[in-house]
């Protein structure tokens, strides 16, 4: 009787099974099932602890190597700080006005020259990013919650709240937002910020809530709710501790680049005079302001025009960087 022969490598029986397809692989492929060659890493991302990582570590580990994310985060720290404190770079008044300087060029200290009135306009346009920025992360905060929660119940619950709310999202997604801009905010005498994010919160939870309700019932159909619930966990325990944490990835996207938007909003509606006011500081009131008198004096415009432009990029890049993180099909 023959002996029996020696028992195959598992690379080795693999690379001539010749299955065929996705399953016919080499034999360098099969052996990698059993053990990874040496030096190359474990497929699976790990933390400093050898653990898998979770979609946010994971997430902030690519953000921190992406060079679009770190650019733009710098960007936007640095006005959020000028916003807060714009002395760090201004020690002028924006309001204080020489009409005998009205439309001067660049002058010692004052670098950016003189708008119509005679103001500073390196003064006003630092100033200018503390109306546009408040106004931007307001919004965003405003209509980033109200969406989320009424999304959130509307995808979990469904039924005659679900179709509530899709037919009052058809209603306001109908509404041209500048137009009604132009007649929602014509009637308002208020000079404040609050007009303005009240507007654009009611015009812009549509959107998130939508975003929040595809991910929520993406969410609860996973194995974990459904364990969760068969184990007897409440309606709002699933919500806050199962579904939230892992639905709330794609309105963080969604809200991030809807900020740069938002910002963009308020300065349209100033410049066609019905958002901020005077005498708040706002790059929309002085594109608005210098917008006549592009010929004779381009400075007044190139100014505010540019840092709303650098502002407005520099959130959507943010944004994009974010969403490029926090999907998986885009890895």
């Amino acid at each position: 009787m023959p002996e029996p022969s020696s028992a195959q490598d598992p690379a080795e029986s693999v690379g001539n099974a010749g299955a065929g397809g996705t399953m016919d692989f080499a034999a360098e492929q099969a052996g990698s099932l059993t053990a990874p060659p040496p030096g190359q890493e474990d497929p699976q991302p790990q933390d400093t602890t050898g653990r898998p990582r979770s979609l946010w570590s994971d997430a902030w580990h690519d953000l921190r190597r992406n060079p679009v994310f770190v650019i733009s985060a710098l960007v936007i720290v640095f006005l959020v700080l000028i916003s807060i404190w714009p002395r760090l770079i201004a020690s002028g008044n924006p309001l204080a006005c020489d009409i005998n300087r009205s439309q001067d060029g660049p002058a010692p200290g004052h670098p950016f020259g003189f708008d119509l009135q005679g103001c500073d306009v390196y003064t006003r346009t630092v100033y200018g990013a503390r109306a546009s920025v408040t106004v931007g992360v307001c919004a965003t905060a405003g209509a980033a919650v109200l969406g989320s929660v009424l999304g959130g119940l509307a995808g979990y619950f469904g039924g005659w709240w679900d179709a509530l709310l899709s037919r009052v999202s058809d209603v306001f997604f109908g509404i041209p937002i500048v137009l009604g801009g132009l007649v929602f905010l014509s009637v308002v005498t208020n000079t404040t910020v609050w007009p303005v994010i009240g507007f654009i919160v009611l015009l812009g939870w549509p959107q998130i809530a939508r975003i929040a309700r595809g991910a929520v019932i993406t969410a609860k159909q996973h194995d974990y709710v459904q364990a969760a619930r068969a184990l007897g966990a409440s309606d709002s325990r699933i919500l806050l501790r199962h579904i939230a944490p892992n639905a709330v990835a794609p309105v963080i996207v969604v809200a991030t680049i809807a900020l740069g938007t938002y910002i963009a909003l308020e300065a349209t509606l100033s410049f066609l005079g019905v958002g901020l006011k005077p005498p708040t500081v706002s790059w929309g009131i002085d594109i608005s302001t210098a917008s006549t008198e592009i010929r004779d004096a381009p400075h007044m415009l190139l100014w505010p025009a540019g840092a709303l432009s650098l502002t407005v990029l520099a959130f959507i890049m943010l944004g994009d960087a974010v969403r490029d993180a926090l999907d998986p099909k885009l890895r």
